[in-house]
């Protein structure tokens, strides 16, 4: 659409990874070394790990395309959560090989002599399996064992393995010794500088024929920088809106205020994006809502409360320690009780009928002093304890 308004031979900033737009970063640069370095050993793994959207898949693309006119027979697949059989039917196919019905031993087979075929025609095969970090444990030893095809004492198969950054986490786990044992070059892909960000940009617009059209005022590629750091796929997405919206207001300069607007838009649009989210799971755990409590009658005694959730094993303890420090307190106050009652029983028989024999005034005082001080000493210590620990 921007395309024709601005006079491009093309959609430059596209998310598909076009060979032909190959930037040739440190990075990037470095990462294909290695890719070559591979190709000219003919056997072992070659790894390249790097964060979503840093341009993997291009440079395998872009390897393919020097591969054209040499004697490399490759095959690319991008890999799932599959078991080894159903890898193995996978390299077939990419192959063009029969596959289906096959036993694993069958695939086997027919791969070791499709191998041997290309190594007699003096042809190298290649596989390229892009993110391999879905890949289960048992599929990763297939491809071991894939490596240890010989003919006439040389490898027939060489792999290249692609993934994000928590292959390498997988690669350290223990039991894959064997496969990293056949590591020739490991190379993590990092994001684009901030002055290779301007050259990336400029360098996909000058593929479709940009002659300054738009004008890209400077402080745009710092910007484009700061909101992407520097992840490709990040800056062709916010480039082809940022174009997009230029065209649609006839703009042919494009500033750093029309980059603010645009990256708002996108943070709004993400915000409502997750709201809804959030909405569509609230509405997923949805419960009905709890029936209203009947009236309370006179004669029904009230609910007990529902303990306190508790938070902690600390939370726990307290809790434990202030019922226990309860249940003194009320079998203290039940003594207190039993003692008032004896006291008011007597007093009641000394006015009914002839003197029964009690214990002295004096001491059923003390007893009654004492037991309402231990009761008031246990009840401070429950609120003490209570405030301490809320």
């Amino acid at each position: 659409m921007y395309e024709d308004f601005y006079g491009l031979s093309g959609k430059p900033f596209q998310l598909n990874p076009d060979p032909a737009f190959f930037y040739h970063s440190t990075g990037h640069q470095r990462a294909m070394a290695y890719l070559r370095y591979g190709l000219q050993q003919g056997q072992g793994f070659i790894i390249v790990t790097g964060d979503v959207g840093t341009g993997k898949t291009m440079l395998v693309n872009n390897l393919f395309r020097e591969l054209e006119s040499q004697d490399v027979v490759a095959a690319k697949i991008v890999s799932s959560n599959i078991n080894e059989n159903d890898l193995l039917r996978m390299v077939c196919a990419e192959f063009e090989l029969p596959f289906e019905r096959l036993s694993k031993a069958s695939l086997l087979k027919q791969l070791e002599v499709f191998f041997k075929s290309c190594a007699d025609d003096g042809k190298r095969v290649l596989l390229v399996v892009d993110e391999v970090q879905n890949l289960p444990r048992g599929s990763l030893e297939e491809l071991r064992m894939l490596s240890n095809f010989t003919h006439k004492g040389v490898p027939v198969v060489q792999s290249f393995l692609l993934g994000q950054r928590e292959f390498r986490a997988i690669m350290r786990a223990p039991g894959l010794e064997q496969l990293r044992q056949r590591v020739l070059a490991a190379y993590h892909l990092k994001p684009l500088s901030s002055a290779e960000t301007e050259t990336y940009v400029k360098h996909r617009l000058t593929k479709v024929g940009w002659a300054g059209d738009p004008e890209i005022d400077g402080e745009v590629y710092q910007g484009v920088y700061q909101y992407t750091s520097g992840v490709p796929r990040r800056i062709n997405t916010l480039m082809d809106r940022l174009l997009l919206n230029a065209s649609l207001e006839e703009s042919h300069t494009v500033t750093f205020e029309d980059l603010r607007g645009i990256t708002q838009e996108i943070s709004h649009e993400q915000d409502l994006g997750r709201a809804e989210d959030e909405e569509d799971d609230d509405w997923a755990v949805a419960e009905p809502p709890a029936p209203k409590p009947l009236p309370r009658s006179s004669s029904r005694k009230p609910a007990t409360p529902p303990s306190p959730t508790l938070d902690s094993p600390q939370d726990a303890a307290a809790a434990a320690e202030i019922r226990r420090l309860e249940a003194k307190l009320a079998a203290m106050q039940r003594a207190f009780d039993n003692l008032t009652s004896d006291m008011t029983r007597q007093e009641q028989s000394t006015h009914a009928g002839p003197p029964v024999p009690v214990a002295d005034p004096s001491a059923r005082r003390a007893w009654a002093v004492a037991a309402a001080l231990g009761g008031l000493v246990i009840l401070l210590l429950v609120v003490f304890f209570f405030l301490n620990n809320a």
